[in-house]
């Protein structure tokens, strides 16, 4: 069209700068020439026309076969959109019930894991084989899925704990002595229940990964089955377990000592200490007299001159009396014998005294230890135990220590009780049989 508006323009302007004719036979000339290159010009523009209408025909069928092609491939991508929405809705639901099933797993794993976890922090085996819960970590805490070669790892993790709970085994381990200083050294660790080193009893401190020494170790027989099972490289060694990896330590060393308990005792208990060291005492001086009267008394049995015991004093009054009654024999026997009874039984009464006041005495430390927690009571509430533990202990402990006390007392006044009363039987009867001599000495003087 641009073109065919250019040609236009030049016959215009052809036609007005051409030559006029100079007769009518140029000017039919001209006319004639300009009429047939005007239809020239029709016939190129009419030409070009119908090549331009057969070219856009041309692209008319070529977008109608495109937009047939198009339409056709819709269609087949809208089947294939319905069955494949089908398919997906299908495989939806089945992803539904595959992703519960995993996901129930994926719970159980979480609660494995976490379990596992406290148990491994917690292991004596963690104090040899530090760091060895990262993956434990890892499935507690995160959101997607376990693989196959996380759960593999789990399973081997909890086949490791099961088999090093049942080894004694020995390695360089970091311990924190009593005092505070951490050194590494030579730890025996008897499965998950125990670890030993130079025969001191250790505990795991899972918030560290150290090994501690407490403070106070238990008695010395197991400290020798440590250091014996230390020193030994097979066979069978007897040896504490403590099944509770620890707490059990833990409760054995913060048991009060013998001096712990009597200071909680406080004033009271001191008291009953004396009463029970001035009583045994007593009870060692009499025992001690007693055996060795008894001894002589026996001797004197044996004998017929009078020596220096109850008895022999006893013969010494027959002796010096021989003229006398029967009667004023008697009498000055049971005199004899009322001399040596203060002698036999000293100390007896004031060992049945201290017997009875010793329990007397924890009665009433368990008074003053009851009052003393319920006014920790009433200052600080029942809030915290430890306010009045120290209550409860002296009342506790001074009952106990007046019963301790108390009962051996009155086995030893028991015991010399008989005692003493065995040698005043021996007296009683000798003295007895004094008289009776007497009277059988004057009975045959009259008879004669």
């Amino acid at each position: 069209m641009k073109k065919s508006f250019i040609l236009s323009l030049l016959i215009f302007f052809s036609h007005s700068f051409a030559a006029e004719p100079g007769s009518l036979q140029e000017l039919l000339d001209q006319v004639k020439q300009e009429r047939a290159q005007e239809k020239q010009e029709l016939v190129k523009r009419e030409q070009k026309f119908k090549n331009a209408r057969d070219k856009q025909e041309q692209l008319l069928n070529a977008a109608l076969k495109k937009l047939d092609e198009d339409e056709r491939r819709s269609e087949a991508l809208r089947k294939s959109y319905a069955s494949y929405e089908t398919t997906i809705s299908r495989q939806n639901a089945l992803l539904k019930e595959k992703m519960g099933t995993l996901g129930e797993l994926d719970g159980i794993v979480k609660q494995i894991a976490g379990d596992l976890d406290s148990i491994i922090d917690s292991s004596l085996v963690s104090a040899q084989k530090p760091d060895r819960d990262k993956i434990l970590d890892v499935l507690s805490s995160r959101k997607e899925l376990p693989s196959l070669e996380e759960l593999e790892e789990l399973w081997v993790l909890a086949m490791d704990e099961m088999v090093e709970s049942a080894k004694v085994v020995k390695f360089k381990g970091k311990i924190v002595t009593a005092a505070g200083n951490e050194i590494e050294q030579d730890v025996t660790r008897i499965g998950v229940f125990n670890a030993i080193s130079k025969g001191h009893f250790l505990r795991n401190l899972p918030e560290t990964g150290k090994l501690i020494e407490p403070g106070r170790q238990p008695s010395q027989r197991f400290q020798n089955m440590a250091r014996e099972l230390e020193k030994a490289n097979s066979g069978i060694h007897a040896f504490p377990i403590d099944p509770t990896s620890g707490a059990m330590l833990a409760l054995l060393v913060q048991e009060p000592t013998l001096k712990e308990r009597i200071i909680q005792g406080g004033f009271i208990g001191y008291v009953i200490i004396f009463i029970g060291l001035v009583g045994v005492l007593i009870a060692l001086e009499r025992l001690i007299v007693l055996v060795v009267t008894g001894r002589k008394v026996q001797k004197q049995l044996k004998s017929k001159k009078p020596k220096d015991n109850p008895l022999g004093r006893i013969m010494q009054v027959y002796e010096q009396n021989p003229d006398v009654g029967t009667e004023t024999l008697e009498l000055k026997l049971d005199e004899a014998i009322l001399k040596e009874m203060p002698r036999i039984q000293r100390g007896l009464s004031a060992l049945a005294l201290l017997a009875a006041v010793s329990p007397l005495l924890g009665l009433l430390g368990t008074v003053t230890g009851i009052i003393e927690t319920f006014q920790s009571i009433t200052l600080h509430g029942t809030g915290d135990p430890r306010v009045m533990s120290g209550g409860i202990s002296q009342a506790l402990v001074t009952t106990v220590m007046g019963l301790l006390v108390a009962i051996p007392l009155l086995l030893f006044h028991s015991f010399l009780s008989s005692k003493s009363n065995a040698l005043i039987q021996i007296l009683d009867e000798k003295s007895t049989a004094f008289v009776a001599l007497l009277a059988e000495i004057n009975r045959l003087k009259n008879n004669v």
